[in-house]
């Protein structure tokens, strides 16, 4: 490879825009592999050390600490390249839920070339607000539907993981409005990542020709 970093493109927004959504759709696109650090943490043990930590921080709607996050993603990620599940090479890595904060947008940048950012825009907070509440029903997460809770994380997101855009150049930013159906939402992030994800597949191909 052209260097050691993951070739990376980040799903941006907040909470309930749909992120998780688009990336596992986008998952399911050869050449596409999708990290959400939601998944990864609601997979963990909620007995292990760790998982006991994770369940402390969001159980109040806050962020989980920088160093806990970035070591157990970087494990997950590590882990699923050795299992060739993800390939380096071949893959555009799509991140989702990292980073939350402009120090993780640090130590991300020592893992991932960021290539663009696709921020999901929505101006109704408060469809966003009954789409997390709906989400937390249907699965089961009774604690994530207080609505104590909910408010909490826009407050933290508008704080804390919305300043991470000026991290990155502007030119890097795309804005795709989040609130037509998934199919609609889809083909707009296609328009943009694809030309990136060939330029990234042909880099590697030339680079293997030689």
């Amino acid at each position: 490879m052209s260097t050691d970093r993951y070739q990376t493109i980040l799903l941006f927004g907040p909470p309930g825009v749909g992120k998780g959504t688009q990336g596992k759709i986008l998952h399911e696109v050869p050449g596409f592999f999708h990290s959400s650090t939601g998944d990864i943490f609601r997979n963990l043990d909620a007995q292990s050390e760790l998982g006991k930590l994770f369940f402390q921080y969001s159980s109040r709607g806050e962020l989980v600490p920088d160093d806990v996050t970035m070591r157990i993603w970087h494990q997950n990620v590590y882990a699923q390249s050795i299992l060739q599940m993800f390939k380096p090479n071949a893959d555009l890595l799509v991140l989702d839920g990292l980073p939350r904060s402009v120090n993780q947008a640090n130590v991300l940048y020592r893992y991932c070339n960021v290539l663009a950012v696709v921020h999901l825009v929505c101006k109704d907070k408060d469809a966003l607000f009954e789409r997390m509440r709906r989400r937390a029903l249907k699965q089961n997460r009774v604690d994530d539907a207080k609505p104590d809770v909910i408010r909490r994380r826009f407050e933290v997101y508008e704080a804390e993981t919305k300043p991470v855009l000026d991290f990155y150049p502007g030119e890097s930013i795309i804005e795709v409005d989040a609130m037509g159906s998934p199919a609609e939402v889809l083909m707009h992030i296609l328009d943009e990542v694809v030309p990136l994800q060939k330029a990234h597949f042909d880099l590697q191909t030339s680079e293997g020709a030689e």
